[in-house]
């Protein structure tokens, strides 16, 4: 038997203007794509297929840094490698790793548009699909596969698990098992800063999930939180069970799963300290006081890592005005802002120099306004060589050591303070442009609390301007006739 693989993933925030185009995107072809090897679901699928005799007939992975949506060209360049060897190979199935929250600039949602084209060739062949935890489901990608399996986990520390189960659903197809789906759509948005899978109610829910998955002949159950930062019409909450062909059985275990995290929606909160933006430099100085460095605090509105743009200075512009915070020593650092033009101009003067103009706001110029500098550069780093290929620079401002980046990365590493000579475990005080902590980071923190700040991951979501998604919905509506319903 031969097995059509490959994927597209990503994260796309509806509030971030930036277009997510070929240089922000990483993709594996054919034999690369072969033998990829990580702990992700493409890999859990490969070689879950391999391992059970089927050949793997590799088109493309795509995956980028949550961002805003994507330039319809490059998508459907990439869709059209996929859909060419769906048309040209003999496939007896499809196994995908997809997102299930991406959006394509004036196309709409990536995964039922692939999905469909899919169905319209291989019309009997079955497709089988890992997702992220926060995948959107839509009618159109229910119609168009036989199955979805989501992570079970946030922060994802499952995705290799998903693939295989995944590919073991294909699998079970593929020899002659029925698959059956039913999918309930939850009108409810909640952040990940609120759903972390090993704190409740997001930990009980998911032990209720696996009790669900043990019963016989259910599959998989899947709790898919969708993604709050996109303005979609199918924006909420998905609950989705698969069974070996008893449509019965699937309707009444993705209804009982729905129904059961719609009773927990009022234990929602978040797990960890927050603040409001004026009052975080008085706790950080408070915090330093009581001798609990480094504290690190979280930058949540313009966390790259859930889409935004990685350039609002609202929250610079307030630590700026505090003479406290302006004076420590060593100075507090910022990681990190996206902002090409300033870095060039940091790499033209060099290390030493004073470089003058204006840092921030360069996407994104709703949000916030840039903040003129005229600052040393302490350190420069060219293809800095962690997680994201990027240029690094490290600049004083105003008694802040800021981090500048050319591309749109993850914040949460320390290692690229490091790479810049910043010892985090120094440092009094460090600001991150993220949401919850990673691990990496978290382990080196004394103190952590996240900053509620505005931006395009705006962490109160009844401050974001949604148009197209359907009301009544939890928590931007407290009141009206919620409905839980079969997608």
């Amino acid at each position: 038997m031969r097995v059509l693989v490959g994927g597209l993933h990503h994260e796309s925030d509806t509030f971030n203007p930036i277009i997510t185009n070929e240089k922000d995107v990483r993709i594996l072809r054919g034999k690369e794509l072969l033998d990829h090897r990580s702990e992700d679901s493409i890999t859990g699928i490969i070689q879950t297929l391999i391992s059970n005799n089927i050949e793997v007939v590799p088109t493309v992975l795509a995956r980028a840094v949550p961002n805003g949506e994507w330039d319809p060209s490059l998508y459907n360049a990439l869709k059209s490698e996929i859909i060419e060897a769906a048309k040209k190979e003999k496939i007896d199935g499809v196994c995908l790793a997809l997102h299930g929250s991406m959006r394509i600039k004036g196309i709409g949602e990536a995964e039922g548009d692939i999905l469909e084209t899919l169905r319209e060739i291989l019309p009997s062949t079955p497709i089988v699909t890992s997702l992220d935890m926060h995948a959107t489901i839509s009618k159109r990608m229910i119609d168009n596969a036989d199955a979805f399996v989501g992570y079970k986990t946030a922060p994802h520390v499952d995705e290799r698990e998903t693939g295989i189960r995944a590919a073991e659903l294909l699998i079970h197809r593929l020899n002659g098992g029925a698959l059956t789906m039913s999918a309930v759509h939850v009108p409810f948005l909640v952040a990940g800063e609120k759903s972390e899978t090993s704190v409740n109610p997001m930990k009980e829910i998911m032990e209720r999930v696996r009790e669900e998955e043990e019963k016989e002949g259910v599959l998989s159950i899947s709790l898919l939180m969708g993604f709050p930062w996109a303005d979609t019409n199918e924006g909420g909450v998905t609950a989705i069970a698969v069974t070996a062909g008893d449509k019965e059985k699937a309707d009444e275990s993705a209804l009982t799963m729905a129904q059961y995290f719609w009773k927990k929606r009022e234990e929602f909160a978040f797990y960890n300290e927050t603040q409001m933006p004026e009052d975080a430099p008085d706790r950080i100085l408070n915090l330093i006081k009581e001798g609990k460095c480094p504290v690190v605090v979280s930058d949540s509105g313009d966390n790259p890592t859930a889409g935004s743009s990685q350039d609002n200075t609202e929250f610079l512009k307030i630590l700026l005005s505090n003479s406290e915070i302006k004076t420590l020593n060593p100075p507090l650092v910022y990681q990190a802002f996206y902002d090409p033009e300033l870095l060039d101009k940091c790499f033209t003067i060099g290390e030493g120099g004073r470089v003058e103009g204006e840092l921030g706001a360069f996407f994104d110029k709703e949000k916030s306004t840039p903040v003129k500098v005229n600052s040393e550069v302490k350190k420069l780093i060219r293809n800095w060589g962690g997680t994201y290929k990027t240029d690094l620079a490290l600049i004083d401002v105003e008694g802040i050591d800021v981090i500048l980046t050319n591309e749109h990365v993850g914040c949460y590493e320390p290692a690229m303070m490091a790479s810049l000579g910043v010892d985090i475990t120094k440092r009094k005080a460090v600001v991150v442009k993220l949401g919850y902590l990673e691990p990496e980071i978290r382990a080196l923190s004394a103190s952590s609390f996240m900053v509620l700040t505005k931006g395009s991951s705006d962490e109160i979501l009844e401050r974001l301007p949604y148009k197209k998604i359907r009301r009544p919905i939890w928590p931007l509506d407290k009141e009206g006739d919620f409905k839980l319903e079969y997608i």
